[in-house]
This record gives structure tokens, C-alpha cells and sequence, in this order.
């Protein structure tokens, strides 16, 4: 397992919402970012949809779209909200319909759904107002559904990774002296997640799903997905270069390709009755 630092897509989710350069730093090369991220279980997709009371999807902070394909995929008619343009437009293209925007910032007209979902992106939400414009927007009997992959690559990627990444950025924040982050770690930023939706009470009690997956990468595919994560979204490319070299050579190590072993986490939870407002206890009589 590597130290320093992890190779997570983005921050845990239990980061600070205000890192905002990083959060709109994705759509720089939009394309590669949706060829290379993976998709997510159909098992959780087909547990949302089956566990909605109809097909309306909100999709929140949507990227490129590659979660909302999933659940039209399945049957549903989602709307998007991001808000960087390159993500947005490169959503549109795609067939998804997209407003940009934050969701803190989003106006829904009077528009309700089946189901809020947050793709690896509710980290990015204020978590003092994320919760409770969901409520809002939700019918009665609607699902929240925030989840995420969790992945570390095997210490023969990821130790070269770590000790090129240290060359390259030696001022990085990330070169801290523990970066490593568990997956017990992440189950209890979701866990957090969860407090945040029963402060609400508008939900039902939240429920927390993991899916257990792999995927097998090349040498090419990895280095394509590299550079749209977190930790170098925002790296100039001769220290880019740095860190690609010694992972593609240690991927040619092992043969030319690797196994991730990824989990995906959600918490989820359902509207319950009528909305009454962040600060009401019971309606009037």
C-alpha cells in the first residue's frame, strides 16, 4: 500500500467544499475524462431506480455525464446540474440535458424529482445546505443517493506513483506524512453524510450500500485516467510527465496491466412526507 499520496479520483469526501479550484479544475480535456473514469455498479443503479417512486432523476454536479447515461440507460429522464461549462457542454453533446450551476446556487423553478443523485460530487456541496435543497426538491417518497469509488492501486503502481509524485510537487499538501486513507476512513466521511440528512428531518433513516468490484487496466488506459484525477488536474506537464513515466514503467513491470480492486460506497436516504422547511418541527393545525 503506498503512503504518499493516494491515487484517489478526487478527495475524500469529507474534504472542505471550498477547495473550488481543484472542484472546477475536471473539465480541462472533458474527453478523457469520460473515456477514462469507470462507471458505476449497475446493481446500485438498478437500487436506486427500483427504490424511486418514478423515472425523474436530478443529477448533481453530473461532470461529463457518465452516471446520468447510466440511468437513462435504465429508463430514466435526467437533468444535470455543473458547473463548469467544458463538463456541461461536453454533457449536452452527449444528450444530456444540463443546467450550469451550483447546486447551492441552482433555481428549480418549482421543478420536483424522483430521485437526487450525486456521482462522486456531493464533496463539492456545501454540506450545511446540500441535504436540505435535496429535501426541497424531491417528492414525497424520493431518494437521495450520494456515492463514490474507493480504489487503491497495488503497491507496485501506486509506491512509484507516491515517490515520483514527491519529485515532482515536493510543496504539495498531499505529501503530508500520513495520506494514506482507508476505506474505513471513507465509510465514515458517509457516515458523516448521513448526520448531515437526518439534521434535516425530511428523510427517512439513511441507509449505507457498498458494492465490491475490478477492473483490469493497461498501461495505456491507466496513464489516460491519471491525469484527470484530483491530485493532478492542476499540474504543469513537465511535472505530469514525471509521474506518468514512472507509472508506465511500473505497470510494464507487472506485465503491461494491473487489477484494481474498487468499492463503491453510497448513502442513501428517503423523502418522507410533506416539506416543512429547514426550521419547522410539525405542521400547522
Amino acid at each position: 500500500m503506498p503512503t504518499l499520496p493516494r491515487e484517489q479520483p478526487e478527495p475524500s469526501p469529507a474534504e472542505p467544499h471550498e477547495a473550488r479550484r481543484m472542484a472546477e479544475s475536471f473539465g480541462v480535456d472533458a474527453q478523457r475524462y469520460d473515456q477514462a473514469r469507470p462507471g458505476y455498479p449497475d446493481a446500485l443503479v438498478a437500487r436506486i431506480v427500483a427504490g424511486s417512486p418514478g423515472p425523474e432523476v436530478l443529477d448533481v454536479g453530473c461532470g461529463t455525464g457518465i452516471a446520468a447515461r447510466q440511468f437513462q440507460a435504465a429508463g430514466c429522464a435526467v437533468l444535470g446540474v455543473e458547473p463548469d461549462a467544458r463538463m456541461a457542454d461536453f454533457a449536452r453533446a452527449r444528450g444530456l440535458p444540463v443546467e450550469e450551476a451550483a447546486f447551492e446556487a441552482w433555481q428549480p423553478a418549482g421543478r420536483t424529482f424522483d430521485a437526487v443523485i450525486a456521482a462522486q460530487s456531493w464533496h463539492w456541496v456545501d454540506p450545511a445546505t446540500g441535504a436540505v435543497k435535496a429535501a426541497r426538491v424531491l417528492r414525497p417518497g424520493g431518494r437521495l443517493a450520494i456515492f463514490g469509488h474507493v480504489y487503491e492501486p497495488p503497491a507496485e503502481v501506486a509506491e512509484p506513483f507516491a515517490a515520483a509524485y514527491r519529485r515532482a510537487v515536493p510543496d504539495s499538501p498531499l505529501n503530508g506524512p500520513s495520506a494514506r486513507r482507508p476505506l474505513g476512513l471513507y465509510e465514515a466521511a458517509y457516515a458523516k453524510v448521513a448526520d448531515k440528512i437526518r439534521e434535516t428531518e425530511q428523510f427517512n433513516d439513511p441507509e449505507q450500500w457498498r458494492f465490491d468490484w475490478q477492473q483490469s487496466y493497461t498501461r495505456d488506459q491507466w496513464l489516460d485516467l491519471l491525469p484527470t484525477t484530483g491530485g493532478l488536474t492542476q499540474l504543469r506537464p513537465d511535472q505530469l510527465a514525471v509521474i506518468l513515466d514512472a507509472v508506465g514503467g511500473a505497470i510494464d513491470s507487472l506485465g503491461g496491466r494491473f487489477t484494481m480492486n474498487y468499492t463503491t460506497l453510497a448513502t442513501t436516504a428517503v423523502r418522507a412526507g410533506a416539506f416543512l422547511g429547514p426550521s419547522a418541527k410539525s405542521p400547522p393545525t
